[in-house]
């Protein structure tokens, strides 16, 4: 090696360069997981495509969020955002309304095709991989259901919010996943008319007997 050259970077990791870019690079490649998993799916999907639709080589994926079920858990949680946003939803309303707040806003979400978008390639990927659907499964319990039930002052807080949640979710996949009619062109507020009570008596009612 001649002398004043710069020492050969070594195999497999990212340079000091890439790392200095930072959190813009952090996110550039978090932006290119998103697009790469809502197109493919999470199978189809490898930290080597996600790198090259980055602009960055893989050690850099790896060395900003280790594996791939890492980044797919970064990459959903981001576009699963808005959806954690349920419990404020039914806060800081009346008691005997949450059923109605709670639905209203879960079909909004949906019904929004900037957030539906990634929704539905969520869902999509966590159905067809059961890693995909591990990661999932732990991001809808421990930042959605588990705020929904801390809202909740009843007995079985955690089992209301899981049901009232099964209620809402069953539609959602068929109304927006499958397809199904006439749910998938039903008006959107006469299924929260429809639905709201289903899902208050979920959060509040049916208490056991003593």
């Amino acid at each position: 090696m001649t002398a004043g050259a710069a020492a050969p970077r070594r195999r497999g990791r990212p340079s000091r360069t890439q790392t200095e870019r930072g959190p813009a690079t952090r996110e550039v490649i978090l932006e290119a997981a998103r697009d790469q998993f809502s197109a493919h799916g999470y199978e189809k999907t490898s930290v080597r495509a996600i790198a090259k639709a980055a602009g960055v080589d893989s050690a850099l994926v790896h060395h900003y969020f280790g594996t791939k079920e890492q980044l797919f858990a970064a990459a959903i949680e981001v576009s699963f955002a808005p959806a954690l946003q349920a419990s404020a939803a039914i806060e800081d309303g009346p008691f005997d309304s949450v059923g109605e707040h709670l639905t209203r806003f879960v079909l909004g979400v949906w019904e929004n095709p900037a957030t539906r978008t990634p929704l539905l390639a969520i869902v999509r990927s966590a159905v067809n991989h059961e890693t995909a659907a591990a990661v999932f499964r732990r991001l809808v319990t421990t930042q959605l259901l588990s705020r929904v039930a801390a809202t909740l002052d009843l007995p079985d807080a955690e089992l209301r919010a899981e049901l009232a949640a099964a209620q809402l979710v069953g539609v959602a996949m068929l109304r927006y996943v499958i397809q199904v009619e006439p749910l998938a062109s039903a008006d959107v507020e006469d299924l929260v008319a429809r639905l709201a009570p289903v899902v208050q008596g979920h959060l509040t009612g049916f208490s056991n007997p003593a």
